[in-house]
């Protein structure tokens, strides 16, 4: 008796299979190998941390009135990269003037680069604006106004990215404090640089 005619095996899904299982190997291989380039050179160029410091402060038309503070500030923020090789994109900076751990007064900086190993010197000019305080600020305040000297914190806010030859990193935010930062209603009285801790 003659054998029943085999039928023809489909091999068309395991070569399919099998192209899709290599394209994937292969993708996963050059992004593994591309991370692993990008450590490297991160580690031979090992980027140094920015640099902040307040260079110079001073209070304008302090008014305090009706338990709301008027004032207006003026700060020289100096930003320092150090490093030889990474330049810094600074997408936006928010600046807040803070007493008491409170914000009072606000300003921001128009976005800007800082090539590798420079220094930049922004001029920030936060105001505070019928800003409401508690009664326990309002002490405060006035104890400070009769002893000549404000004790204030100035952070910042941003989001930058960092630049390698042609290479840019992702967006990442910055966050600097700069305390505590004295300021002498009398100007007949020099400010002392303050220096500020900073993260990206």
């Amino acid at each position: 008796m003659a054998n029943p005619a085999r039928r023809p095996t489909n091999t068309t899904p395991t070569r399919r299979s099998k192209l899709i299982k290599c394209i994937a190997t292969t993708i996963i291989t050059l992004c593994v190998l591309i991370a692993i380039a990008i450590l490297i050179a991160w580690a031979i160029i090992r980027p140094k941390r920015l640099v902040y410091t307040i260079e110079n402060g001073s209070v304008h038309g302090y008014d305090l009135k009706y338990k709301h503070l008027n004032s207006s500030f003026n700060f020289v923020l100096k930003a320092y990269n150090p490093n030889k090789k990474v330049s810094v994109f600074y997408n936006s900076m928010q600046v807040s003037v803070l007493y008491d751990d409170e914000p009072i007064a606000f300003d921001t900086v128009e976005p800007f680069f800082q090539s590798h190993h420079n220094v930049t010197l922004l001029q920030l000019k936060p105001v505070a604006h019928s800003v409401p305080l508690m009664e326990s600020e309002i002490k405060d305040l006035k104890l400070e106004r009769s002893s000549g000297v404000m004790e204030l914190t100035i952070k910042v806010k941003g989001k930058v990215r960092l630049k390698v030859g042609s290479w840019k990193s992702k967006e990442r935010k910055l966050r600097v404090s700069c305390y505590p930062v004295d300021l002498h209603f009398s100007s007949s009285k020099s400010f002392e640089r303050t220096k500020c801790v900073s993260h990206i």
